[in-house]
Order: C-alpha cells, then structure tokens, then sequence
C-alpha cells in the first residue's frame, strides 16, 4: 500500500466508522455468537500472497462484527463504559502515524514532555493536590507527577511494587542486610476489602506477598475500624502490613470508603495509601464531587481510568504518585542501551521507570486531543448529563413500584432489583428472580445489562 492508495483507504474507512457511529444504537447491542464461532469462517494459516482491501472490509463486516458487543451503544449498560469519542481517535490516528517507542525522552522528547504537561493538566481538572503534580507553579520540578498506564490493573501492581521498596528500604535504613530483608518479604501484608477491584488480589499475588480481604460495613465500604483491627491482629503475628487499597467508586455499587479513615491508619502504620478511582474519579471534574473525595491528599498515589468516563479510548488509566523515588528506585534497570540524558531538567522523564513495560505508545496524544476539542466545560457536561440519565432512570424505577434501588445514585451506575415484598419465597427465589430478569431483557436484545450480587 503506498500512500497515494493510503489517502483513499483511509476516507473510505472514515466513512465507515462514521456510519457505524451514526447506526450503532440500531443495532442488537449484545453478541450472541457461540464460543468459537470464528476458527471455521477464517483460513487456519495466514495468506501467502496479499489480500485486497475489499476483502478485508468483507470480512470485518461479515465475520467480525457479529462476534463484537457494541460498547458504544446507547443500549450498552454493561459493566462500567468505555466512553470513545471521535477526538480521542484523531489522536490515535496521530500517535500510529509517528508509531514511536517511547520508553525514555531521548525516543522522541515530545512525547515524553507531552505526557508531563497534560497529566499536571489533568491532574489539575480533577483538583488533585500540588504535591501529584510533575511541575511545581514556579516551573521547578515536583516530587510527584503523573503517567499513563494501560489499566487501573497495571497502576494497582505499579504502586505495590513501589510500596514494597519504600517498606523494604525502611528496613535497610536501620541497618538490615540483604539477606535478612529478602527473608521478610514473604511477612509483608496488603489490605483490600471485599468490593476492591480484583486487580487488587492479582497484584499481591504477582509481587509475591500476602493479602487480606477485608469485610465491609453495611454501606458496602471499607472503614478505618476494621482495616485497624485486622492490621493490629496481623502485626500480633508478626505481619508486616506495608500496603492499603481504599476505593472512589466500587465496581460493585459505586460505593466510596472511608478515605480520611482510612489514611489516618496508613499514616499511623506506615503503610502505602493508593486510592482506586478508576470509574469515578472522572467525577471529580466537576468540583461538586470533590467533597465525596476528601483524604486523597493524603494518599501516596491516586488513579483513574480516562478510558472509562473521561471520553479518551481504550487505554488510557492516569496514575499520578505523590513521590516519584520509590517507584523509580523500585522500577529502574539501567543498560547501555537505554541512553540518558546528562544533567536532570524538569521534563526529562524516563516512564519506563514509572510502568511495566519497557515500550509505550503515544497515548498522551489521544488526551490532549480530548481535552483540547471538548475543554472542561465539555467534560463536565458530559459528566453531568450522564448523572442526570442516571438519577432520570433511579426515579423512574421508583415509581414504577415494583423496584428498589439497593445502593444510593450518587454517579451513573444505578443497582436495582425487584422487590423482595414483592416476590413470593426465600433470599433463593428473590435472587432468582433477578437472574432470570437479567436475561430476559438480554435475550429480548434490545439493551444489554449485567447483574451482580451484593
């Protein structure tokens, strides 16, 4: 393909995307395809010889989009959104044309110094704390600064990997050997509760420590109370607790934990605060949520998911570390290889040193390109307008009469179910009542929800 056939390719598939957009709610939102579907409607090996575009462009409509669940639907009510939009793709669009690696500034400097302004931008529109920021107002460098990851999932092990060094370091500050440190490592305990993201246990399991899963209280939130209890009987046994997940917005029911509680025990322990805020934390863009968010200052790190409420496309998780040294320390590998630039500069920022991967794409590009085309008061309304579809529907169950609304509306994830009074049996057959509700409306095709168990 040169790039006279480029230019013509890519108007048709402009022109593809945009009628997919224009008929995207008119389609069933769910896939009901059968698990391997796939294998017999596509050759076993690849193609010797090259294929046409035409027959690509067949292919995606007839074989691939049957198996695709249309997330950006208007009927789509699955899980938490994953909120495209068309500047977002631009940027995309932009970040494969230059089709960079970008593991350290010297790769390619804008991209690097592209990702420190916009995180502190949006750092910034959240109203996080000056102490998260890359670029202090003076222009000096700050401790703390931001950097995109793929996942909340990625964040969560990145920070309890630079948890574990600032535990451990602790340690070796007071004079313990090598050996006698590694002998610990297995003692280190981090604490979750029982809404915490799975993320949370996936990543105690791969740095390789222990973890606790910690009950919540009636409201569905981690309390400073019993996170305390179960450190105190964990140091009784000689645990060392080094790690504390609070959530902003559960999976489960959006529920909020008891943040300032929470951080009062991570500053008495000594441990590492992160706060999850993956769905919610786009919230705090409208300065109206930000009551619900106090004690964020205080954590060590805070992330939220631009590719869930903040228009930005898969992936897109903002990570912002209030001390960047740990993460580093813990992080970084030096090899000939990987060239650095003399003399530290506010901008010169390895990011390999603040994720997993060595190589990054250029996804700063796809949020500055948001953030400029919308402007916050774009992502507000956004926001709000989503909030009030929400509360719009919470009324519309309630007086329908035969729902409840089990946990309160406070963003735009609604938990419901039909009445207990209602449904003529035990908890089995309320339960079963619900479940089979669920797929009754999936199996009509028209919406797609997903149920869960509270």
């Amino acid at each position: 393909m040169d790039v006279t056939e480029f230019r013509k390719r890519c108007k048709e598939m402009a022109d593809f995307i945009a009628d997919y957009y224009k008929n995207v709610d008119s389609l069933p939102p769910m896939s009901t395809v059968k698990p391997g579907y796939l294998y017999p409607l596509i050759p076993h090996e690849a193609p010797e010889d090259p294929e046409s575009f035409e027959d690509i462009q067949q292919d995606i409509e007839t074989k691939i989009m049957p198996g695709m669940m249309h997330w950006q639907s208007s009927n789509f009510f699955g899980w938490f959104p994953s909120s495209g939009s068309f500047p977002a793709m631009l940027g995309d669009m932009v970040s494969s044309m230059f089709s960079i690696i970008g593991f350290n500034w010297v790769c390619s400097p804008a991209a690097t110094e592209l990702e420190t302004v916009v995180m502190d931008w949006l750092g910034k529109l959240i109203g996080l704390d000056s102490r998260f920021m890359s670029i202090k107002e003076d222009g000096t460098e700050g401790d703390g600064g931001g950097v995109i990851q793929g996942t909340a999932s990625e964040a969560q092990i990145v920070v309890m990997i630079a948890a574990r060094e600032m535990a451990l370091g602790r340690f070796k500050s007071y004079g313990m050997s090598d050996n006698d440190i590694d002998m610990i490592r297995h003692t280190l305990v981090a604490y979750f509760s029982d809404q915490t993201h799975s993320a949370g246990q996936k990543g105690a399991n791969i740095i390789g420590c222990q973890s606790r899963i910690i009950p919540s209280d009636a409201n569905f939130r981690l309390t400073k109370c019993a996170l305390q209890a179960v450190i105190i009987k964990d140091r009784h046994d000689g645990l060392i607790p080094f790690f504390v997940c609070a959530t902003f917005g559960t999976t489960n029911t959006a529920a909020i934990d008891d943040l300032c509680g929470i951080a009062d025990v991570a500053e008495s322990e000594n441990l590492w605060l992160h706060i999850d805020a993956a769905y919610a934390g786009a919230a705090l863009a409208c300065p109206e949520f930000r009551p619900l968010a106090r004690g964020i200052e205080r954590a060590h790190s805070f992330s939220f998911n631009a590719h869930k409420w903040m228009l930005t496309n898969f992936d897109c998780s903002a990570l912002w570390v209030a001390n960047s040294t740990h993460l580093v320390n813990a992080l970084d590998i030096e090899r000939e290889y990987l060239p650095r630039v003399k003399g530290a500069t506010n901008f010169v920022k390895d990011y390999r040193n603040w994720e997993l991967p060595l190589g990054r794409r250029f996804r700063s590009l796809k949020l500055w390109f948001v953030m400029r085309m919308y402007g916050a008061s774009g992502i507000r309304a956004y926001i709000r307008n989503n909030v009030e579809q929400a509360k719009w529907l919470e009324t519309q169950l309630v007086e329908d009469g035969r729902f409840e609304i089990m946990t309160p509306v406070v963003f735009g994830l609604v938990v419901f179910r039909v009445k207990a009074s209602i449904i003529a049996g035990n908890d089995h057959d309320v339960n079963k009542t619900n479940v089979d509700l669920v797929r009754r409306i999936n199996d009509d095709g028209r919406v797609f929800l997903v149920g869960t168990n509270i």
